[in-house]
């Protein structure tokens, strides 16, 4: 009898809750266009969506590593596809040395201030700084990106797999990841940098990318093992749909969002990494500009010129502060959308 009471009292309750919203509505919805589904992911949001929503702190280091990656390509765009007729000008040029198409030396002055010509200056060498940055935040870009390539693909499909398949695979797969982690990572790095006797751009990437792997097949392993176990999955596995197709169609792609996120944090310890390797002089050669060799550079002059040494190294803070800031975001960001499937 109490059953019965309770349930024509809910019947009454949520009559009188779809006539309160009808009358809020004049009509025109009712209690179901309220509800939000459940096991049902939120639309994707456009990128302009997305910056919307970002705290102010947030735009702004975004703001700043579009600036960065901007910068990257307008100094490759100058040296190699207009031979230097752009304003930013040859990274490389002495201002003060001698000129071999005029035949005459350059009126510019070494460790000169900000100017309009030149808004960080010049260094040691009469080089303008500005250029120097531009075109060494080329380097640092192309670093972090192989290196989130190699992370994202690699790591990702191998802790995807991992996570999964689990037994054996899982076990080997992990056991040499953990011996790889159990060095310490710049000890390592400095070691495998150091057998080659050209360090090019190309030698950096892909000796800081493979050292990403192992962190990303963690963090994709962790999230596979979790996805492994939701409704979706067992569904799947329960009506004989095979391994690899739910891998595909179902692990990777839900893997791979907050991997991503993962990679803007990961590409911030990336910079820092390279920045370090070029201080030491065992990163891209010189005369290349990188933010570290121009760090190591200017710390010569830095009594008599702190500002060559403080623009680069705010430069390299900025970004990284940047990166985490953005990355902090987007893991955020994917927590909530992975809680709402």
């Amino acid at each position: 009898m109490a059953t019965t009471e309770s349930g024509v009292g809910g019947s009454q309750i949520d009559d009188a809750r779809s006539a309160e919203i009808v009358q809020l509505t004049g009509g025109g919805a009712t209690q179901s266009d309220f509800e939000v589904p459940t096991g049902v992911k939120p639309p994707r949001k456009s990128p302009l969506g997305v910056f919307a929503e970002m705290p102010i702190l947030v735009k702004l280091s975004a703001l700043w590593l579009t600036f960065i990656v901007l910068g990257a390509i307008y100094a490759q765009l100058d040296t190699r596809v207009f031979n230097g007729a752009l304003p930013l000008g040859d990274p490389n040029l002495q201002l003060n040395g001698f000129n071999a198409q005029t035949g005459e030396f350059g009126t510019g002055t070494a460790l000169e201030g900000s100017s309009w010509a030149h808004p960080l200056g010049t260094d040691a060498l009469a080089r303008d700084t500005f250029a120097r940055a531009m075109h060494g935040s080329y380097v640092s870009v192309t670093v972090a990106v192989v290196s989130v390539m190699f992370g994202v693909i690699v790591g990702g499909l191998l802790g995807s797999l991992a996570g999964f398949v689990r037994g054996k695979t899982e076990t080997v797969t992990m056991a040499i990841l953990d011996v790889v982690l159990a060095f310490p990572a710049l000890v390592l790095l400095l070691a495998l940098v150091s057998l080659f006797e050209v360090r090019d751009l190309f030698v950096i990437s892909v000796v800081i990318g493979l050292l990403s792997i192992p962190a990303y097949t963690r963090v994709s392993r962790a999230n596979s093992l979790a996805i492994s176990n939701r409704e979706f999955v067992t569904a799947a596995e329960a009506i004989g749909t095979k391994k690899w197709t739910i891998l595909r169609r179902e692990i990777i792609p839900n893997v791979f969002p907050t991997l991503v996120a993962y990679a803007m944090v990961a590409a911030a310890a990336v910079i820092v990494v390279e920045g370090t390797l070029s201080f030491l002089g065992l990163s891209v050669q010189l005369p290349t500009a990188t933010w570290g060799n121009m760090i190591n550079q200017a710390r010569r002059d830095i009594n008599s010129n702190l500002a060559q040494v403080l623009y680069p190294a705010l430069i390299l803070t900025f970004t990284v502060l940047a990166l985490n800031q953005v990355g902090d975001f987007m893991l955020r960001r994917s927590a909530h959308r992975g809680s709402s499937i």
